[in-house]
């Protein structure tokens, strides 16, 4: 069976690291990325399935990322991962 392919964004190295050891048994961690840029980068060069973004990172932030990714036709499910309790 295929396992679900996922892109993880976050500028914390630890937790973008440690959501990596705990997916990576019953996922394929394909990329770990820290800020908004590469994200968009990363996701247009391996189509992952989910992406599992911070919201706010340097360069650009996750949702500026996503609503550029969704503009260009990505079709990845997103999960936003924050501080923020708005």
């Amino acid at each position: 069976m295929k396992k679900t392919r996922i892109l993880i964004a976050d500028d914390h190295a630890i937790l973008a690291e440690g959501l990596r050891r705990v997916l990576e048994p019953e996922f394929e961690v394909v990329g770990l990325v820290s800020n908004g840029e590469d994200l968009v980068s990363a996701a247009n060069q391996l189509s992952p399935d989910v992406i599992i973004t911070d919201i706010t990172m340097p360069v650009m932030s996750g949702i500026d990322a996503a609503t550029q990714l969704r503009s260009q036709g990505s079709r990845s499910k997103l999960i936003f991962l924050t501080m923020h309790r708005d």
